[in-house]
């Protein structure tokens, strides 16, 4: 477990140091900013899916860490990671568990606006390349067809790797379908390769002679996943985000404390074996408060989530996911991080 840091001021200062924060930072602050969250009031809608980095939002729900932080939070299970994107966007939820290039192609028509205030984690080996056993390098990729779900984390998994040996998705014959068809076309022996998360890169390893040949792992920062939550909570209840980011962070502390219990709740939520939960757990950076500052910051490589961003959102323009790059500066806000990371140093 990655190392955090432990909340070590009272509400009172913690409110203090997030009107001071909120005030420096371009999100404006309304009147009422240092008022503590209302758990009496409508709840603050949050979804989450099937992945390992946000599997730990279970935790705070059931051990009370919302309430804990005063916040009156209703967390919503999507089975389609697609259906809870557009329930953000459409105005359904208060925030959504998503990674950034989805967060960059939904941005342009989010009827609220969508801005990352927290990194769970970066994929690290849970999205895969799997290729079939005649392959074994990415130039033996060359005029092969590869099942993928065009524009989103796996194809830019793929693009990067075909850059890094001077090669582009041109050389390849993409075959365009969601995730679980491309498993299964694979796993069929009707494509050459596949990329796939979990839990579909296991169905597509059923393929007798099948690989890994490439992971997220060697791509530190290619897929983030993160919390998103609406322009409008940042605007109208800067408190409310704040609660949320030191709630993720609270969440860590007790899987470094409880981890036999933190992973059952995990496990079961996820609906998963132990077995495969480990093996889920194990391709999962999760962010520290450090790791998150660094992701947020100004930088030339994919670590830095500015730089980031601008490359995933050219890539989605180049394969017409988008028709065009959207304002990016408003959709990264470091507010809260650096709220949390003042109070709890």
């Amino acid at each position: 477990m990655t190392t955090h840091r432990r909340w070590l001021t009272s509400l009172g200062l913690c409110l203090a140091s997030l009107v001071l924060a909120i005030s420096c930072a371009s999100s404006p602050a309304p009147d009422n900013a240092t008022d503590a969250p209302n758990t009496d009031s409508a709840p603050i809608v949050i979804g989450y899916s099937s992945w390992p980095g946000w599997w730990p939002w279970a935790i705070a729900e059931a051990e009370g860490l919302f309430t804990a932080n005063g916040l009156n939070v209703e967390l919503k299970w999507f089975d389609s990671y697609i259906a809870s994107m557009e329930a953000l966007a459409a105005g359904r939820l208060d925030g959504n568990s998503q990674t950034l290039n989805d967060t960059i192609s939904f941005a342009a028509d989010a009827v609220n606006g969508e801005v990352a205030v927290l990194v769970n984690d970066n994929s690290a080996g849970n999205d895969k390349i799997i290729v079939s056993e005649e392959i074994n390098t990415i130039a033996d990729l060359k005029g092969k067809k590869v099942a993928i779900e065009e524009g989103v984390v796996n194809d830019f998994l793929l693009a990067l790797a075909l850059e890094r040996e001077g090669m582009s998705r041109d050389d390849v014959e993409i075959v365009g379908m969601n995730t679980g068809d491309a498993a299964a076309a694979f796993a069929s022996g009707n494509v050459d390769a596949v990329g796939a998360f979990p839990p579909f890169w296991a169905i597509a390893l059923e393929r007798e002679g099948s690989k890994e040949l490439i992971s997220s792992a060697e791509f530190p920062g290619a897929i983030p996943d993160l919390l998103v939550v609406t322009q409008t909570l940042t605007e109208e209840k800067p408190e409310v985000v704040l609660g949320l980011v030191k709630t993720w962070f609270d969440i860590l502390a007790f899987m470094e404390a409880n981890p036999v219990k933190a992973d059952e709740i995990m496990a079961k939520r996820a609906g998963v074996s132990p077995d495969d939960f480990e093996q889920f757990k194990a391709g999962t950076k999760i962010f520290s408060i450090e790791d998150n500052l660094k992701a947020f910051s100004p930088g030339d490589t994919m670590e830095h989530m500015p730089f980031a961003a601008e490359k995933m959102a050219d890539f989605m323009v180049e394969v017409g996911f988008i028709p065009e790059v959207p304002p990016l500066d408003s959709i990264l806000d470091d507010t809260f991080v650096k709220a949390y990371a003042e109070q709890a140093a």
